[in-house]
C-alpha cells in the first residue's frame, strides 16, 4: 500500500570497505489493487547513469509476498509484520562488461510521516560486498 502511486527516494551506495561510492534519486510510480503492486522505479545515479525496474508484486497472504523484475534473478520473497518488512532476491547487476548475480537482504521499516528506511545487505558467495541505504517520501 505504501507504494502505491508517487512516491521519491534517495540512497547512497557503499561497497564491502563501507566508502560510498555512488549516490542516487529515484522516482516510483505503483499501482495497488489490493492483491497486486506493479512498480515502476526510475534511477538517476550521481555519475549521471540512469536506469529502470518495474516490479510485479504479488500479495500471498497476511506476511508474505513475491516479485519479479527483469533484472531479478528468480523470484524475490517478502515478509512482513508491522511496519517492518524483509526483501530478498538476487538482482542481476551489471559490473563493467560483466554481470554478476548479488543477493540483496533488504529490511525496510515504516517511520512517521510517510518516511520508509531501507537497509539492503548486498552479498555474493555468501561474502558480503557492499550496501544500499534509502529514503522513501511519499
Amino acid at each position: 500500500e505504501y507504494f502505491s502511486g508517487n512516491t521519491k527516494a534517495w540512497g547512497v551506495v557503499y561497497d564491502r570497505s563501507e566508502k560510498m561510492i555512488r549516490q542516487f534519486k529515484v522516482d516510483l510510480n505503483g499501482k495497488w489493487d489490493g492483491k497486486q503492486l506493479v512498480l515502476e522505479e526510475d534511477f538517476v545515479y550521481s555519475d549521471g547513469e540512469t536506469d529502470r525496474r518495474v516490479w510485479t508484486i504479488l500479495k500471498v497472504d497476511e506476511h508474505t509476498y513475491k516479485g519479479t523484475a527483469g533484472d531479478v534473478d528468480g523470484v524475490a520473497i517478502g515478509k512482513r509484520y508491522g511496519k517492518a518488512l524483509n526483501w530478498n532476491y538476487i538482482l542481476n547487476l551489471k559490473v563493467d562488461d560483466d554481470t554478476w548475480k548479488i543477493r540483496f537482504d533488504d529490511w525496510m521499516f515504516l517511520q512517521e510521516d510517510n518516511v520508509l528506511f531501507n537497509r539492503a545487505v548486498m552479498s555474493k558467495f555468501g561474502f558480503k560486498v557492499g550496501e544500499v541505504l534509502i529514503f522513501f517520501r511519499k
